[in-house]
């Protein structure tokens, strides 16, 4: 049985006993009800992810980011070059990027993964060298992966947070870095979700009109090529998909199966958790949406998902910023659970 495999079968639902607690005493705490709005849906999910009412306050938080590059720029489908995965790579390793300073802002780690970077990156003790591949390959011509090297970067991502998880983190936040990576995203989404590839589509990292019109014809193209099937997840990841998608998606499984949440961040990383989620529909319990953000399939894959973002900010940098700011949302919905008096120990009447 391949680690995948173990993983897979190890998720198991979210308690709903718990989940229902989590909403008793949401009714019994000194305020209107419902009145915490969304906080009160994040800590019931918090309550039904730790199978315990009220849920530990979520405390050693993590970032893993992976970094990967995509054949498909060749298609001219971004305005940057593919050299500035390297360098922003480099630059988030040595602390100097947004995430960087949102995660201090935060109190999180920031763990940098290679999982198919084109180029060799320099030596760094900041930078964990898991490469699967040099890049994938042209998704236009053929399968950006094969199902080998795809299910090679899913474990990627498991045994990244096995690790994190082993080392004390309670709740896993997803990062990337990866020019041209929302092509694939796009493609992905449209798949799992169903909306036409317009519609999901942005223009990622400053693409112009002319350039988001091929990016559009691009993925288009691809679709048509591989015919990739929403029920087909692995099938799917490797035709249209990039490694760090495929290691994101195994992030995300592989908190699934300790039990441990995710915050997912904007597109890339909400078209990851749809491959997790199409591999097994119950790592969807364990998920959390951290931003809405400027791209629109953001949106047509966190209501796939069935999530509601926290914030939108009109973020569209990745990274796992989204992430990283919604992460005190999620902390003040769990200490509402544990820290609010009720009605009963208040001595405050009901409404």
């Amino acid at each position: 049985m391949t680690l995948l495999d173990e993983t897979l079968a190890a998720i198991v639902p979210s308690s709903a006993a718990a989940l229902g607690e989590a909403e008793a005493r949401q009714l019994q705490l000194t305020k209107p009800a419902g009145s915490l709005g969304r906080l009160e849906e994040v800590g019931n999910r918090l309550a039904a992810i730790a199978r315990q009412c009220p849920p530990p306050v979520p405390a050693r938080p993590l970032v893993g980011l992976f970094a990967g590059d995509h054949g498909v720029c060749a298609q001219g489908v971004s305005p940057w070059p593919q050299e500035v995965t390297v360098q922003m790579a480099l630059n988030i390793a040595s602390g100097g990027a947004a995430i960087n300073a949102i995660s201090r802002q935060v109190g999180a780690d920031v763990w940098v993964t290679d999982v198919g970077v084109a180029a060799e990156l320099p030596e760094h003790p900041g930078i964990r060298v898991r490469k699967v591949r040099a890049g994938t390959r042209d998704f236009t011509v053929e399968p950006a992966m094969t199902l080998d090297e795809a299910r090679a970067a899913l474990e990627v991502g498991i045994r990244a947070a096995g690790e994190a998880v082993d080392g004390g983190a309670d709740i896993l936040l997803t990062g990337e870095m990866g020019i041209g990576n929302t092509t694939p995203s796009s493609a992905l989404i449209s798949v799992f979700s169903g909306v036409d590839v317009p519609t999901v589509t942005g223009r990622g990292a400053g693409a112009g009109d002319e350039m988001l019109a091929r990016k559009v014809a691009v993925i288009e193209q691809a679709l048509v090529l591989h015919n990739p099937d929403s029920g087909d997840a692995l099938r799917t990841l490797a035709a249209v998909g990039g490694l760090e998608h495929a290691a994101l998606g195994g992030f995300i499984l592989g908190a699934a199966a300790r039990k441990v949440p995710v915050i997912i961040d904007g597109v890339i990383a909400a078209s990851a958790a749809c491959v997790a989620v199409g591999l097994h529909a119950d790592a969807r319990g364990y998920l959390i949406s951290g931003h809405a953000g400027v791209e629109p399939g953001i949106r047509a894959a966190v209501e796939w998902l069935g999530l509601k973002p926290l914030v939108d900010l009109d973020l569209r940098l990745g990274e796992g910023t989204g992430a990283a700011l919604a992460l005190p949302m999620v902390q003040a919905a769990a200490r509402v659970l544990n820290e609010m008096a009720t009605f009963d120990s208040a001595g405050v009447a009901e409404g």
